[in-house]
């Protein structure tokens, strides 16, 4: 959306410069901030971007329901989320426990049934399918946002652009918690573990048409 601002192919764009968190704001810390934090909110520039780990129950009715406001949810595979919350949270309490962290099913479900329910407002990723085909998605996000590609930006290869600096390789100087790499929970769960896992999130899904390879 700030393409036409910041060019993906300049060498000064805020991705190459800052931390991702300091060019989107974080809802949540902004609405635990009351009233300073609705003043903040209030003087971001049009249209907003903005980022959160609220439930989709949970997200003010301005937002959710919201016709001109857009919500992208990104989804990783059950197993790979679980360690990745884990690993955050436990910067905070070293003794943090798997069990400890979760349910993630309640939160995955909010976002996926609204994005059967209005496909048009709540568009549902998997992150793996992402990085299979990263061009093509943030071709698909610029089309969801009303910011598609012109030919003339697709010739220049402003998607490879956005992309390269969008990669885990650039911002890797930056403070980010990994490099989400797929399939990492084999390095934190045993056998047992996963199969539990899987067992719980098959369960869980079952009936919604949501499914994790």
């Amino acid at each position: 959306m700030a393409r036409r601002a910041h060019p993906p192919s300049n060498a000064g764009h805020p991705l190459l410069r800052l931390n991702p968190h300091d060019c989107v704001p974080f809802m949540d810390m902004l609405f635990a901030d009351g009233a300073t934090g609705s003043r903040k909110m209030d003087a971001l520039p049009s249209p907003r971007i903005m980022n959160t780990h609220m439930h989709h129950a949970l997200l003010p009715a301005s937002i959710s329901d919201n016709p001109d406001c857009k919500i992208i949810y990104i989804c990783r595979e059950p197993k790979d989320m679980l360690v990745s919350l884990w690993q955050f949270t436990r910067k905070f309490d070293a003794n943090l426990a798997f069990s400890d962290v979760g349910p993630i099913w309640d939160h995955v479900l909010g976002y996926w049934n609204a994005s059967k329910k209005s496909p048009e407002t709540v568009l549902f990723l998997k992150y793996e399918e992402t990085l299979r085909d990263p061009v093509e998605s943030v071709k698909k996000l610029a089309r969801f946002v009303g910011q598609p590609l012109s030919p003339a930006e697709e010739e220049a290869g402003v998607a490879e652009d956005i992309v390269r600096i969008c990669s885990f390789d650039k911002l890797k100087g930056l403070e980010v918690n990994k490099r989400g790499e797929p399939g990492d929970w084999a390095n934190h769960m045993t056998p047992e573990m996963a199969r539990r896992l899987d067992a719980i999130m098959e369960n869980k899904l079952q009936g919604s048409g949501l499914v994790f390879a």
